[in-house]
């Protein structure tokens, strides 16, 4: 999986050939990695549920606790840098597998959990009135476009960048 990841983050998954992967991985054939998956569409989409598992539980354990629904928000964005700041490879692979052949339920489990936050927000009378699914698709977009922009510019200044995606995701959803 580790060799996926970083064939995935520095090519795309159309460069995430067995071959690719079994050399990145150090091995002398394919025959492991064609063991276990049946083609490089199924490794990639568990490449991607994997991916979404760690990071899953990286934010979860930096959520677990907080009660007041923008406290939430705000450690989540808190908790995106940081996982961009630690495992750049899985961040760079998930945004190329939900770009390049991620099924469609990859994408919105992603988009479901934070709209679930957002919604209960609103419920409890923090945030302001907006489509939670809409607001949770924009703000995933400004996380990606922070691992695109780290692909540019590797030494990208991430304290700056978490706090102007706070900020923003502030904007967007405070109740005025």
């Amino acid at each position: 999986m580790t060799a996926a990841i970083e064939v995935i983050a520095a090519g795309g998954s159309a460069q995430a050939s067995f071959k690719a992967i079994a050399e990145q991985a150090g091995l002398s054939s394919t025959g492991l990695i064609s063991y276990h998956f049946a083609n490089r569409h199924e490794l990639i989409e568990e490449v991607g549920r994997q991916i979404l598992e760690t990071f899953g539980d990286f934010v979860l354990e930096r959520t677990q606790g907080i009660e007041e629904p923008a406290e939430v928000l705000h450690a989540f964005v808190e908790a995106n840098v940081a996982f961009l700041r630690t495992h750049r490879s899985h961040a760079a692979a998930l945004v190329r597998i939900k770009q390049d052949v991620a099924p469609a339920e990859l994408t919105r489990s992603d988009q479901d959990r934070l709209a679930d936050v957002l919604r209960l927000g609103q419920a409890n009378g923090v945030l302001r009135e907006f489509d939670p699914h809409l607001v949770a698709v924009f703000i995933l977009s400004i996380r990606d476009g922070i691992v695109r922009q780290l692909e540019l510019e590797p030494d990208l200044d991430l304290d700056a960048a978490g706090r102007e995606f706070a900020t923003l995701v502030d904007l967007a959803t405070r109740k005025a």
